[in-house]
């Protein structure tokens, strides 16, 4: 969830350069109503503030391995995303995770052993550059309105992914991810499509967890968020509609891995 250094670039970013007021003085920033780079990409990173919106829309689960985080399944299948078109553009109205709103700018740690972070914007991304349209990020040597609320935007999401990584050390210590499975059997097909490869909660050793546990998880605001990625497993069975519906489905095979 946090930031990476420039040699560990994550998800859909090309390249990271640090935001100047010298070197990028005449840049702007352009909005836009596509994202060609989430076209196929069928798991997102999330936050935990993002689980109550998100469980609305798709499912939340966690990646598999020790630092496991939790992301939102656009698609079931590697290169399948049922609600962006072939142009890149939203095919209906469905919240969009911070880690995309926020692309092609993040706070990256320029230096591993510093703390401080800087801005930093994909040079590959067509939304940054010297444009004749599009919003300034600077004037006269200062960072704009625009640059500011990009800036408070990224705080938020790191602010955010902090309290995710706490979320993520505490389900870890109470023992609560077990490794996940969902089989589903379209009608008139020989075999269940089944979908391993992630994490999800074990309800039942939820069930069975001690009173004081329990009682703390309700009052830290944790137990809703376990609900809400519950609730959402739902959706896995919508995702693979849709998937069928828009001809996004693999060949069957006995299993298939998110």
């Amino acid at each position: 969830m946090a930031s990476a250094p420039q040699n560990q670039l994550p998800l859909f970013y090309n390249a990271l350069e640090p935001l100047s007021s010298q070197t990028h003085a005449k840049y702007k920033v352009r909005a836009t109503d596509n994202a060609p780079f989430l076209v196929g990409a069928h798991a997102i990173p999330v936050t935990v503030d993002e689980f109550p919106l998100l469980q609305r829309h798709m499912p939340i689960v966690f990646t598999v391995g020790e630092e496991a985080i939790p992301i939102a399944l656009m698609g079931l299948n590697e290169g399948v995303n049922v609600f962006v078109g072939d142009d890149g553009k939203l095919t209906e109205q469905v919240y969009v995770p911070a880690y995309v709103r926020r692309y092609p700018f993040m706070l990256a740690r320029l230096r591993p052993d510093s703390e401080e972070m800087s801005l930093c914007f994909d040079p590959t991304s067509d939304r940054v550059g010297e444009f004749d349209d599009g919003e300034a990020l600077f004037a006269d040597g200062e960072p704009t309105e625009v640059t500011k609320n990009i800036l408070a935007f990224n705080e938020s999401f790191e602010q955010a992914g902090a309290r995710t990584a706490a979320f993520m050390k505490e389900l870890g210590e109470l023992g609560l991810l077990m490794d996940g499975e969902m089989s589903i059997q379209p009608e008139g097909a020989e075999r269940p499509f089944v979908y391993r490869g992630f994490q999800m909660i074990d309800e039942k050793k939820l069930t069975d967890i001690r009173g004081d546990q329990l009682r703390k998880m309700n009052q830290s605001g944790m137990l809703p968020l376990l609900y809400a990625h519950l609730f959402s497993l739902s959706l896995m069975r919508d995702i693979f509609g849709r998937q069928a519906q828009q001809g996004k489905m693999p060949q069957p095979e006995p299993q298939l891995t998110i």
